[in-house]
Formats: C-alpha cells, sequence, structure tokens
C-alpha cells in the first residue's frame, strides 16, 4: 500500500468516525428534544392543576364570605330576639294589671302611670321592629296562630279566629311568639 493509500484510508476512517460522532450528537440531541418536550408537558399540567386548585379555592373562600356576611346580616337584624323574648311575659303581666277596675283616685293615678310605662315599652319595642300579631276575626294561619280552642259559633266564618287569648308578636319577619287564639269551627 501506498502512502497515498494509507492516507486515503486514514482520511476514510476519520471521515467515518466524523459521521458516527455526528449520528450520536443528533441522536442526543433528538433525546433531550424529546426530554425538554416531556418536562414542557409535564410543567404544563402542573400548571393547570395548580390553577384548577387556585380557582376552587378562590370559590370556596367566595362562599365562605357570603355565608358569613349573610349569618353576620341575621344576627344583626334580630339582635334584639332574647330582649324581646324576656321582656313579653312583664308586657304581658303588664296588660292584665291594666284591666283591673279602678275605684278611688289613688289606684286610678297607679293605672295611668302603668299605663304610661306600658306604652313606652311597646314603643320601644316597635323601635327595634316588633309588631303584635293582629289575630281576633282574622282568618286562621298556623304560622302565626296557636289555636288552644275550637268552639262553634254563628256569625263567624269557618277557621276565623274568635279571640285571642294571649297577644301574638312578630320581630321583623320572624314570629318570636304566636297569638293563643280561639278558632270558629
Amino acid at each position: 500500500m501506498s502512502e497515498k493509500d494509507v492516507q486515503q484510508e486514514t482520511t476514510e476512517e476519520v471521515k467515518n468516525e466524523e459521521v458516527e460522532e455526528t449520528e450520536v450528537d443528533v441522536n442526543q440531541v433528538s433525546d433531550q428534544e424529546e426530554s425538554v418536550e416531556a418536562a414542557e408537558e409535564n410543567w404544563q399540567q402542573k400548571a393547570e392543576e395548580a390553577e384548577d386548585k387556585y380557582l376552587r379555592l378562590r370559590a370556596e373562600f367566595d362562599n365562605y364570605r357570603r355565608r358569613i356576611q349573610k349569618e353576620n346580616e341575621t344576627l344583626q337584624k334580630y339582635r334584639a330576639q332574647n330582649v324581646v323574648t324576656g321582656i313579653l311575659p312583664a308586657l304581658d303581666n303588664f296588660e292584665r294589671a291594666l284591666n283591673i277596675e279602678t275605684t278611688n283616685d289613688e289606684s286610678a293615678s297607679l293605672l295611668k302611670g302603668m299605663q304610661m310605662v306600658h306604652s313606652s315599652l311597646l314603643e320601644a319595642l316597635k323601635a327595634e321592629g316588633v309588631e303584635i300579631i293582629e289575630s281576633t276575626g282574622q282568618q286562621f294561619d298556623p304560622n302565626l296562630h296557636q289555636a288552644v280552642m275550637q268552639v262553634s259559633e254563628e256569625g263567624y266564618d269557618t277557621n276565623t279566629v274568635i279571640e285571642e287569648l294571649q297577644k301574638g308578636y312578630k320581630l321583623k319577619d320572624r314570629v318570636i311568639r304566636p297569638s293563643m287564639v280561639k278558632v270558629n269551627e
């Protein structure tokens, strides 16, 4: 073999090695591109999951905030309920005392003072949103009235309240105490 042949053979070997190295480099680049694409897809999926979690948490928080706001409004609206419930028996006793017949001037002036206190109590309750439930002559409503007697009297329609035995009260739109009534059959 001549020197030229050896040189040519060496050149061909070097070229073959370079071609093999290039093929290896292309395969490595291809593998790297696939792993980068897989990593991007993985990150995209994680980002979508994180966004979904965020949106769900935000919706839950908004619902919680609305629920708490509604509860606070309800508490504010009916804040006087316990006080009103405690005062109603005293108000009933005042009304019973006001129905007593007076026989002299002293008892008449005492009765007048009690009427003033009674009206002051009613005004204070009215300012808080307390209303008396009208009963006598009304149609019986189980949401507003508690029937304790049922009688049959002429001159009244069926299911009409004939007599109120104890006053009922509402606080704004909530019944605090239903009226105890006598109802016509």
